[in-house]
This record gives structure tokens, sequence and C-alpha cells, in this order.
């Protein structure tokens, strides 16, 4: 069994920061790309970043320069690091990885449940 439990979520005033974690945990034998996607209300998920095993990170056009996704492979944990914030991006955030299990030795993709980010005055 594996699971991703994402926190750091909250409400933040229009140009502050906040720090979301995804700590994946259970049966891994090893995880591949993790990534951030969010889903604001009445709007498809989109992607918001992603980050290999190795550290090469991809952000969506509209978050470059103001988010950071890094990771620590020691922790199994993926992170994102916002600011500038902005009311547009009031959303849930979602982590996903790609992951290894001890159990079937595949690669499978695993959702974390969300965390509800608001940005508000």
């Amino acid at each position: 069994q594996v699971q991703l439990v994402e926190s750091g979520g909250g409400l933040v005033q229009p140009g502050g920061s906040l720090r979301l974690s995804c700590a994946a945990s259970g049966s891994i034998l090893s995880i591949l790309a993790m990534g951030w996607h969010r889903q604001a209300p009445g709007k498809q998920r989109e992607l918001v970043a992603t980050i290999t095993r190795g550290g090469t990170a991809t952000y969506a056009d509209s978050m470059k320069g103001r988010f950071t996704i890094s990771r620590d492979n020691a922790k199994n944990t993926v992170y994102l690091q916002m600011s500038s914030l902005k009311p547009e991006d009031t959303a849930v955030y979602y982590c996903n990885a790609d992951i290894i299990s001890r159990g079937t030795m595949m690669s499978s993709n695993y959702w974390g449940q969300g965390t509800q980010v608001t940005v508000s005055s």
C-alpha cells in the first residue's frame, strides 16, 4: 500500500507565500517523477510543476518565477514553494508521483487527497 499525504495549505493574503509538502509512505521501492497539480472551483485540474528523481523541474508557464518545486529523496517528499500568490492561485493542490512498489515491482501513478490553498485578503 502506497499513500501520498499533502500538508501546508491554508489561507494567505495576496502577495504572500506558502510551502506545500507531500510525503509518500508505504511499500515503496523507488519514486520516479513527482509533481503538483491544482484544481480551482469549476475548472479542470491543471499541471503546476513536475520534478524528476534527479531534480530536473518543469513548470506551467503561469507558475514560472513564482513557484519552486523541490524534493528530498531520502524523505520521499516533494515540496512546492509558492510566492507572490494571487487570488487566482486559489485551488485544491494535489501531489502525484510515479512509484515502484515493493509488492508489484511495477510503476504506478499515485495521487494525494489534496490540500486547499486560498489566496484572499
